[in-house]
């Protein structure tokens, strides 16, 4: 884009954006000390849709009015309420909708994977991960190599960065596939890096480990309505979210599984087992033998928890008039507009580790001025009401989320920028 750091440069941006209604569709946090809400936040919780406090009201309502009836008889029936999110989901993943249900959380999702994907021989036994593997990946990861009797110590190997950088390279993952390829299991790798905001190449990840002859999942925590993606193309065995960031269905929201149809009629591969994947016909028989739903469902272990799915729906229906690849696009401009403001404004005091060519909505920002300090700086942001994100050692995350975040955010966030520089 044309890029100009006036103020007005960023009103006439979203004066012609065709998404900008969207934004009046959320609930925003209120002014504090004199300044409005910037909110960059969505990569750690996106912010309330409202008609998401409709539906939760509808359900309570449903279930004050019927009770145990609600599971057949409420507007939306509790009974196959996981459907409602079927054909949403598997727009935003890429899937067909037997390879997509949601369930659970994130953690408990990737151990139910784990257990049917993670299958250690004598020749195969580790499980690869990235070096900057958001903690609860990695303890999830040493739990189940500890499990079949491994040493996370000898059996966990990591793909890093180089010295000095944060972007994690394909060639150099290439590189450790061709030492170490005939004794991995498994590779458990982000869709996009929580720490940095890189948008890895998953296609050729999902290509490196067919060709290693090993199973591979994708966590797509910050992936999944951040950036466009073709799960049953790509082919990765399975993937795993939540949906409490891009997806805006609130804290600790149902999260979601996918697993490839190539998968889904094998009967030899072990699985934790639950009476709500069990057929739907005969499930309520209570028979003592196991009899497997079709698809994907058949991973499902509890009936849904009606209450913290509701908002997930209302968020579907958003995501589904504005679409992703617009999304996406406008993701592209409020990005290139920060990265550009900032290379403006502060070009020897604060930088990007984002890298340029591999981002979503996220940049991670370091502050390099020798004279501040980095938590104060964000301290002081988060006086001036710009809620943003921390994460140790010295990175602020922000995230301009197309869906309600304006040109004009982006802007002022600078501005207030400027100040807990200064100050």
């Amino acid at each position: 884009m044309d890029f100009d750091a006036s103020r007005q440069f960023a009103l006439a941006l979203d004066a012609e954006d065709p998404l900008r209604g969207f934004r009046d569709e959320f609930n925003f946090p209120e002014p504090r000390n004199g300044n409005s809400c910037i909110y960059l936040c969505g990569n750690s919780l996106g912010l309330q849709p409202r008609q998401a406090v409709q539906l939760v009201d509808e359900e309570l309502e449903d279930w004050g009015k019927l009770g145990v009836l609600g599971h057949l008889q409420a507007r939306r029936p509790w009974l196959p309420y996981h459907r409602q999110a079927t054909k949403g989901i598997a727009e935003l993943t890429g899937a067909g909708p037997h390879e997509v249900v949601s369930m659970n959380t994130l953690t408990v999702n990737l151990h139910l994977m784990m257990t049917s994907f993670y299958r250690p021989t004598r020749e195969r036994r580790k499980i690869l991960i990235e070096s900057t593997a958001f903690p609860s990946d990695r303890f999830a990861v040493m739990s189940q190599l500890q499990l079949h009797g491994g040493d996370p110590g000898t059996d966990l190997i990591e793909w890093s960065p180089r010295k000095g950088e944060a972007e994690l390279r394909a060639s150099d993952l290439a590189k450790i596939l061709a030492d170490h390829g005939h004794s991995i299991a498994l590779m458990l790798l982000p869709g996009v890096q929580y720490y940095s905001g890189q948008v890895l190449d998953m296609p050729e990840l999902c290509r490196l480990a067919r060709d290693t002859g090993c199973h591979i999942g994708l966590d797509l925590a910050h992936a999944i309505g951040n950036v466009p993606l073709e799960l049953h193309d790509w082919a990765p065995d399975f993937a795993v979210w939540c949906s409490y960031k891009y997806l805006n269905a609130g804290p600790g929201a149902i999260g979601g599984v996918f697993v490839h149809e190539r998968h889904l009629r094998e009967t030899s591969a072990p699985r934790l087992l639950g009476w709500w994947g069990h057929e739907e016909k005969s499930r309520f028989e209570m028979a003592a033998t196991f009899t497997p739903a079709r698809g994907v469902e058949q991973w499902q272990l509890s009936n849904p928890p009606i209450l913290s799915f509701a908002p997930l729906l209302a968020s579907l229906q958003i995501f589904h008039r504005a679409g992703m690849h617009r999304l996406r696009r406008k993701s592209a401009d409020l990005t290139a507009y920060l990265a550009e403001l900032l290379q403006h404004r502060y070009p020897r005091r604060v930088v990007s580790i984002t890298p340029e060519n591999a981002r979503g909505c996220q940049l991670s920002l370091q502050v390099v001025d020798a004279s501040c300090d980095a938590r104060r700086v964000f301290d002081s942001l988060e006086l001036q009401n710009v809620i943003a994100d921390w994460r140790e050692p010295d990175v602020i995350r922000v995230a301009p989320v197309p869906l309600y975040n304006r040109f004009e955010d982006v802007h002022d966030f600078v501005e207030r920028l400027g100040i807990a520089l200064d100050a």
